[in-house]
């Protein structure tokens, strides 16, 4: 009998209270519910764990040790289950050699193709190079009309300085009686001494003949010999022609004529008109250096001007990841870190006594030396050290961060009482710190040195991470590099019209290789990541982005019969974006496969076959099936939270009023960074402000490359490079700008909640002041897990101890000695109110704020935590356990701890990501009194229902990518809404209505 439903047993994994669930095979499910509620438990550490550990364990144990096997989740048992694969946020590579390209495999039948059917280009010339064989050539020849007297020659020597008498000896040993040196030819006993200290050409004469039809034999063994004594070249010259005249230096003179037929490829198109840098102009080619009467062969892709060669044209010459191809300056990353002017000089106000170039006046300890230095200089050159750094000459800057240029300039210095001047060139500061970084064998000197570094791109191949004679290869007249700058809106119609482009053949061997490239760059347009740059690098992606480019993948690979378990795939995405995904998500389950969701956004929980909601609370109160079934089964049940919001019986309220602000602005001033197109915008102060747009409009460009980057500059003195903008007014009527993004709050298992929000501190403080350890003498450092002292050191404070087992997944047991408890027996007799220090790491944040609540520092930092929406989570719990907006909330908690000023601006990227309907209500508390103390709040979101608490919005748009980063829409939710141009005033207007929540209903129905 045919399985139809995926049966779970007995689920106890983290908070799961013995789930039974039964989710029916080749649909699409959504799992929901509160944030801690038991999701991710169920979907992933359950079911995905449970499929993807039963499908290694099929492998052969060789294959199994190359793979990192799950653990056996606390589950009775599982039937229905199919091979698993998980798309989560945090699986992209945060390598730099991992492009948008690379990731999705469009890169991989890129280099096939230009592998196949690329024409290397010479760079000398301009000119087409092909290899040709022996038989091609003599073809060649015999095309010639008949009767016409050539010369057969081997270019032994092109362009090199030397006397070669050794060389001609052993040509005349060989049996070869002519030679042309220079372009005059003597029989080789008569040949001139050569001055070794010009340039020589010296071609040996194979053969002369006659064209003749009897003459193929003689000129294939005469071109083989030719070949092999010149590396692969011969040249045919034809006598009755003259013979261009030769320059002083030995060179070719200006003969212009047209490409030899020797170049062009068999069934090529005509050669376009190239510039004059090597392309060719009006007036012809440029000068190649090749006679008139000229006619050239090579049996390798070879110029023969320059003698720009490539050995093999093969796909590994185009990957960047491989030395064939990687550009040996970056090594194929193509970029380098270099010191950058703006962060050895970041304040243009300070003048250079006041510490303009930070390197040399915060150097530890502070050297009398550099002051010295730039003393002499300001007396040499008659410049001050009072001036600020803007109003210093363009060659003042010039002289003090890159140096004289080798220039000697005197330099004073003072030894105790005694002065002395050294005359010598002056370095320049970027000229010392790249002295000193190359010199320094001290990890913390590079480390600290590197603060002053930024990424810029390769001199040498300006970003294309390529050989060369990589580039010099090209489909359609454009290299690999160039097509991988394309979005993927405008890659989709390159290769849509490419076959036009080629010849039948060149058609006939790219045909399949076309079609792979043109279905993925259709996935990525369908689940809305059409401006997304094909070169982009995977560090740079969004967890929604990452997410969805390997969703794509995944259509691509075509696999049916596989269980797909996807984790919030709409962050990130407008809601106009959010149709093409749901699309895609139907796609995957209508190629027999089941499709398992955790998500929250409403669109997709509608549009589900079949809805699965956790809670009814979250940690300790979650764990349960609240409700399941369609979706008119959920809404009719009366104990789920998320049915009371689909059906409108709860609701995040529309405030009655919107903020004006303090009266004063915070403006942006022609911002260009990426996609931006001289964005101009102002944001009230004393508001709560977010940033629109659909995906890829410009709004982390314009919020967190520039806005905050410069405000950070500015306020808090850090070290960042913002985007391309004139400049920000507004700054000086805030004190300092907080950014708080997804990014982990700790990368080891031994940071934690407690750890980053320093409640864990004043808790080592509070148990170190209980009578039993003064007593014993315990210090705060006694209650630490990470030093030696108060933890178990048969487990050093990690509570489990690894077992490799090879093969078979890594075993983790609990420390048989402490229990798992981290500490030792002595540091947990130590106890407050009965509980020691590892039962306080071991409680919920909700249960610290009633064990701590008369101790002020801890129980203000654990309420701040309950207050975020995160009641739920263990005080000691690990941080790698967090999803992305816990680690967000987490952060928030720790800044909203802190004594507010009510000058600060607060920036937030999209802090809605794995929030539940209920989570985002609390957390709009929560921000919404952080501007009532008078702060700015500014928050990048999508969510509906944090846009229309706005006090202002900022929409970009009107499209992504290139198409994008310009404001659509600006001014209140309801301005916004009436805005024609604004998918999100679109979507907003009904909310905005009485009864919105059935309106948008309605309008997701459609």
């Amino acid at each position: 009998m045919a399985l139809t439903h995926i049966s779970v047993r007995g689920a106890r994994e983290h908070n799961l209270k013995g789930v039974d669930i039964d989710i029916p095979r080749d649909t699409l499910t959504v799992i929901t519910g509160l944030s801690g509620s038991g999701k991710s438990s169920l979907a992933f550490d359950t079911i995905y764990a449970e499929g993807q550990r039963r499908y290694v364990e099929s492998l052969s144990a060789y294959a199994r040790q190359f793979l990192e096997m799950m653990q056996k989740p606390d589950v009775e048992h599982i039937d229905g289950l199919s091979p698993a694969i998980s798309i989560e946020q945090k699986t992209t590579s945060r390598n730099p050699r991992s492009t948008v390209a690379t990731v999705t495999e469009i890169y991989d039948y890129m280099r096939l193709l230009w592998a196949r059917i690329g024409i290397p280009y010479s760079p000398a010339t301009g000119l087409p190079i092909s290899a040709q064989t022996v038989s091609q050539m003599v073809d060649r020849v015999l095309a010639l009309p008949e009767g016409t007297r050539l010369l057969l020659l081997a270019p032994v020597v092109r362009g090199r300085k030397g006397e070669y008498r050794k060389e001609l000896a052993e040509w005349q040993k060989a049996g070869f009686q002519r030679v042309r040196i220079d372009g005059e030819t003597y029989l080789i006993e008569d040949a001139p001494a050569l001055d070794k200290k010009y340039k020589h050409d010296i071609e040996v004469v194979i053969d002369r003949l006659v064209v003749r039809d009897d003459i193929a034999t003689r000129l294939a063994e005469s071109f083989e010999t030719a070949l092999k004594l010149a590396d692969g070249l011969a040249y045919v010259d034809l006598v009755d022609t003259t013979v261009g005249s030769l320059s002083p230096s030995g060179e070719r003179g200006s003969a212009v004529r047209e490409a030899p037929q020797a170049f062009v490829a068999e069934g090529q198109a005509p050669l376009p008109t190239l510039s004059p840098e090597g392309e060719r102009a009006k007036g012809g080619m440029k000068n190649t250096g090749i006679p008139d009467n000229r006619i050239v062969f090579s049996e390798r892709f070879a110029c023969p001007v320059s003698g720009f060669t490539i050995a093999e044209i093969e796909p590994r010459l185009f990957s960047f990841n491989a030395p064939q191809g990687a550009c040996p300056a970056c090594d194929g990353l193509g970029e380098k870190q270099i010191f950058d002017e703006d962060l050895v000089v970041p304040n243009h106000d300070l003048s250079i006594k006041k510490g303009a170039v930070v390197p040399w006046a915060k150097s530890n300890p502070p050297s009398p030396y550099y002051m010295q230095v730039l003393g002499s200089l300001a007396g040499e050159f008659g410049f001050s050290l009072e001036t600020p750094w803007k109003d210093l000459p363009e060659e003042v800057h010039y002289l003090i961060l890159h140096g004289s240029r080798g220039k000697p300039v005197t330099l004073t210095f003072i030894d105790g009482r005694k002065s002395y001047d050294v005359k010598k060139p002056f370095e320049g500061v970027i000229g010392n710190l790249n002295r000193r970084m190359l010199q320094t064998e001290s990890a913390w000197m590079r480390e600290e040195l590197s603060k002053y570094q930024a990424a810029h791109a390769c001199e040498t191949c300006h970003g294309a991470r390529l050989k060369p004679e990589a580039l010099a290869v090209k489909v359609a007249m454009r290299d690999i590099s160039s097509v991988t700058r394309l979005s993927v809106a405008d890659a989709v119609p390159f290769f849509k019209t490419l076959p036009d482009a080629l010849t039948p053949q060149q058609q006939e061997i790219a045909r399949a290789i076309l079609k792979e490239i043109d279905e993925r760059l259709g996935f990525l347009n369908n689940v809305g990541l059409d401006y997304l740059n094909l070169d982009r690098t995977s560090g740079t992606l969004s967890g929604g982005e990452s997410q969805r480019i390997r969703l794509a993948s995944q259509i691509g690979s075509g696999l049916s019969g596989v269980l797909y378990v996807l984790d919030e795939p709409s962050i990130g995405l407008h809601q106009r974006d959010n149709d093409m995904l749901l699309v895609t998500l139907r796609r995957l389950r209508d190629l027999g496969n089941t499709v398992l969701v955790v998500e929250h956004d409403e669109d997709a929980i509608r549009s589900a076959d079949y809805v699965i909601d956790m809670g009814p609370g979250a940690g300790v109160h979650g764990g349960e099936v609240v409700a399941q079934g369609t979706l008119e089964q959920v809404l009719a049940s009366t104990d789920s939270v998320t049915a009371d919001y689909l059906s409108g019986r709860r609701e995040v309220a529309v405030p009655n009023r919107r903020r004006k602000g303090n009266g004063k602005k915070l403006t942006v001033h022609n911002a260009t960074a990426n996609n931006l197109t001289g964005v101009t915008a102002s944001i009230p102060l004393g508001t709560f402000t977010c940033i629109t747009g659909v995906s890829g409009s410009g709004k982390s460009s314009f919020t967190i490359d520039t806005l905050y980057a410069a405000a950070a500059r500015a306020l808090n003195g850090a070290r960042v490079l913002a985007g391309k903008h004139d400049r920000i007014t507004g700054l000086d009527h805030l004190d300092k700008v907080i950014d708080i993004d997804q990014s982990p709050i700790g990368r080891t298992p031994r940071s934690n909640p407690a750890t980053y929000t320093g409640a864990f501190t004043n808790i080592r403080d509070w148990f170190a002041g209980l009578p039993e350890a003064q007593a014993r003498g315990y210090k705060p450092g006694r209650f630490s897990f990470n030093v030696k002292g108060g933890r178990c050191e048969a487990c050093q404070g990690d509570g489990v101890l690894k077992i490799e087992m090879h093969f078979l997944p890594d075993v983790y047991v609990t420390c048989d000695v402490c229990h798992g408890q981290r500490y030792n027996r002595e540091t947990l007799e130590v106890k407050f109110k009965g509980r020691s220090i590892a039962d306080v790491l071991d409680m919920t944040v909700e249960d610290a704020v009633e064990f701590f609540k008369a101790v002020p520092p801890i129980r203000d930092k654990m309420a701040m935590l309950a207050e975020v929406g995160l009641g739920y989570i263990k005080v000691g719990q690990q941080a790698t356990t967090l999803s992305g907006g816990e680690a967000q909330r987490v952060k928030l908690a720790k800044e909203l701890s802190r004594r507010a000023t009510g000058q600060t601006l607060y920036i937030l990227d999209e802090p809605t990501t794995g929030l539940h309907f209920e989570d985002v209500r609390k957390l709009l508390e929560v921000l919404h009194a952080l501007v009532e103390q008078g702060n700015t709040v500014v928050v990048i979101e999508h969510n509906l229902d944090v846009i229309k608490t706005a006090d202002w919005i900022l929409d970009l748009g009107p499209e992504g990518g290139v198409k994008g980063g310009e404001i659509v829409a600006e001014g209140t939710p309801e301005a916004v809404a009436k805005e024609p141009r604004s998918y999100t005033g679109k979507y907003l207007a009904p909310l905005l209505e009485r009864g919105g929540v059935k309106e948008r209903a309605e309008v997701a129905a459609e």
